[in-house]
């Protein structure tokens, strides 16, 4: 059943997240899509023959990762959107230090450009150090956390944006606002 659960997420994921369009599915400007057009369009696949909106909903609710969210009939991705056009997202304030875990070979270009959101549409920063190593481990087998200094970004007139508990957005965060986490550092704070 888990395993089942995992690639439901990531199908619905792939539908919601990067190519509705295959799945015939109308996404609104915030991202949010009518269940029952998800399901349908799902059920095309065998795999998926018999998935009910209930399966759906258990999927989200169960989840350990917060990638989906469920209001009434309609779901969406909370975040990692590479459509062609930007999902409205919700201002916030984030605690005052974010991380972002990145291949340590294109750490010498972000300290010079800032992060940049490359091929979404924004910037995914972490609330602690573990998300943003596992984060940068699907990238690299050698991972750098850099620290996002967000006070003083947001000082700066970044705009952070609210991805989910664990999940910060912005378009851009500038380099002055970033530093290399010590190795040392990382190891304590997995601890």
């Amino acid at each position: 059943m888990a395993a089942r659960r995992v690639a439901l997420s990531r199908a619905v994921s792939h539908a919601l997240r990067h190519e509705p369009w295959l799945y015939e599915i109308e996404v609104d400007d915030e991202g949010w899509a009518p269940i029952g057009d998800l399901v349908e369009a799902l059920r095309r696949d065998r795999q998926w023959r018999g998935l009910t909106a209930a399966e759906v909903d258990e999927m989200v609710r169960s989840a350990t990762k917060q990638r989906h969210e469920v209001l009434g009939d309609r779901i969406r991705a909370l975040y990692g959107h590479s459509l062609p056009y930007r999902i409205a997202k919700t201002p916030g304030v984030p605690l005052d230090v974010l991380f972002h875990g990145t291949a340590t070979e294109a750490v010498p270009t972000i300290l010079s450009t800032g992060l940049l959101p490359m091929a979404r549409q924004y910037v995914h920063l972490s609330a602690d150090v573990a998300t943003a190593l596992a984060v940068g481990g699907r990238k690299s087998e050698q991972v750098t956390v850099l620290v996002i200094d967000a006070a003083a970004a947001r000082a700066g007139d970044v705009v952070f944006l609210r991805g989910n508990e664990q999940v910060w957005l912005a378009e851009h965060v500038p380099a002055p606002y970033l530093r290399v986490k010590e190795s040392s550092d990382v190891a304590r704070d997995e601890s």
